[in-house]
């Protein structure tokens, strides 16, 4: 980080309000884990995203926590039964370091269809589901399931509307299986974000920002209003953590600075 960088940062530094706010780590692949460690504390984050347990004594040092612990490959997961052996190998070890640290989430997929129908891939991740979910709940941790679209970014992946990751939910039954809401995602796939926010925000365990169209900065060249969307899910109480995955085209630390302070509420 340069000194620019690190005043910048200095004086963005915000309380997080409502909430717990956060930030993925392969947004900024230029910038070194250990400054953007140091940028997250000075900017009141409480961790950093889609880490694995080799990246935990770097973000430990200053007073941070992993908010999202890696698992499987997103595009092989537990729709498909080939795939389970694998996907519930890596969730288990998973859940097994981020309970040793104390930390509470584990992110998994439902991977792509491959001519699975939807019916028979929501079937087929219960089953998987409920081998895994007794072992987070022992633990303490909550497994993640991403809502991505398929339109754009991830063809042909299942989990790609929150009616049916709700419906999974439920069906699972468990609270230690929820949904990551990505606000990015769902905007392509279905839009209406607060209204879901407030209808099925039971079902979500955490949230992904990100500016649509082009997965950007959080302002106004996208169409989503990220102040309100904060507004929305903290009023309806929730506890979890929301982390900045959008990729930022300016100065990064610059951007992200300015994504905290925008969803301070």
């Amino acid at each position: 980080m340069t000194p620019s960088q690190a005043a910048l940062a200095e004086r963005r530094a915000v309380s997080s309000g409502r909430i717990k706010q956060s930030v993925c780590r392969w947004c900024y692949g230029k910038v070194s884990l250990e400054d953007l460690s140091a940028a997250a504390k000075r900017l009141g984050l409480v961790g950093i995203d889609l880490l694995g347990p080799s990246d935990f004594p770097t973000i430990k040092t200053h007073g941070l926590i992993c908010t999202m612990t890696t698992s499987h490959p997103l595009s092989n997961g537990l729709c498909d039964p080939k795939y389970w052996n694998d996907s519930l190998k890596a969730m288990n070890t998973a859940i097994e370091a981020t309970a040793r640290e104390g930390w509470r989430n584990v992110i998994c997929f439902s991977g792509n269809r491959r001519g699975i129908d939807d019916r028979t891939g929501m079937n087929n991740c219960v089953k998987a589901l409920k081998e895994i979910v007794p072992v987070a709940e022992k633990a303490n941790v909550i497994l993640n399931m991403e809502l991505l679209n398929s339109k754009v970014d991830h063809h042909d992946y299942m989990c790609d509307r929150s009616p049916w990751g709700v419906e999974l939910v439920k069906r699972v039954g468990s609270d230690n299986f929820k949904l990551l809401y990505d606000i990015y995602h769902m905007q392509i796939m279905e839009g209406d974000v607060i209204r879901t926010i407030r209808q099925d925000h039971a079902a979500f365990g955490h949230y992904h920002t990100g500016g649509n169209p082009g997965r950007n900065e959080l302002d106004d060249t996208q169409e989503l209003t990220y102040k309100a969307i904060a507004r929305a899910i903290a009023d309806v109480g929730f506890q979890g953590y929301m982390a900045h995955e959008f990729i930022p085209l300016r100065d990064p630390l610059t951007s992200l600075g300015e994504a905290v302070e925008l969803c301070v509420v």
